[in-house]
């Protein structure tokens, strides 16, 4: 039976999407995702959707799983496209790997995207409403009808500060200081970043996250110094 064919009939099989449908599926969650972040995905083989006999892209169920899978770990762990291609290679081998760089108790990256409501946020981080007016008052917090679990680490991050008195004013700061981090990322990325083409835009997203990794580390141990000189 021609390829061709056999993917048309795999289409047919169940409902899919086109790259249309999946944008709008997932863009509340990931606003960044493009038609050329799609198709650098699948050109890097991480995901891969049906085609019709006229060549379009076809997603079903478990690639848009896939896909928020891949999203969320280059998004909320900065894993680069190599660690993510061997996890996702474990988990098409049938096994259920640890997410990179977890704990073996961590929860595994294959649970379902959650998303919470304004209600479901308060009550699943323990914190008020007044607290998470504030955190979007300060911008550690996107307004949202829909909330991420990236919502819920940092509000339940701002309830254990405010019991130390710190409340999320203090931490106004902090947006400031992802925006220097952010200019610096474009500056790096500016010569790439002025290529035209859909596969070197795609490039950018994937080196922005590497960069941003990078940066992660080398705060997280200057805080670590300088608590260190903290102690007696």
């Amino acid at each position: 039976m021609p390829a061709s064919t056999a993917r048309a009939r795999v289409v047919g099989s169940a409902p899919r999407l086109s790259i249309g449908q999946v944008l709008a599926h997932l863009n509340p969650e990931f606003p960044d995702l493009t038609p050329s972040k799609l198709r650098f995905l699948e050109e890097q083989g991480l995901v891969s959707p049906a085609r019709t006999e006229s060549g379009y892209r076809k997603f079903c169920a478990a690639d848009v799983e896939r896909l928020q899978l891949i999203l969320s770990m280059q998004r909320d762990h900065y894993l680069p496209l190599k660690v993510i291609r061997s996890h996702l290679a474990e988990i098409d081998a049938g096994r259920t790997p640890s997410l990179p760089g977890a704990s073996p108790s961590a929860p595994s990256m294959l649970s379902a995207v959650r998303r919470y409501s304004r209600d479901e946020l308060l009550r699943e981080s323990g914190a008020n409403a007044g607290l998470l007016d504030d955190a979007i008052a300060a911008s550690l917090v996107s307004p949202s009808e829909v909330y991420t679990d990236e919502s819920l680490s940092v509000l339940r991050a701002l309830v254990e500060l405010q019991r130390s008195g710190i409340e999320p004013r203090h931490l106004r700061g902090f947006r400031g200081a992802a925006q220097r981090e952010l200019g610096l990322i474009e500056s790096a990325l500016a010569p790439l970043a002025r290529r035209k083409d859909s596969s070197s835009r795609a490039q950018v997203i994937e080196r922005a996250h590497d960069i941003a990794g990078q940066l992660e580390v080398v705060r997280g141990s200057l805080i670590r110094s300088a608590l260190a000189r903290l102690a007696p």
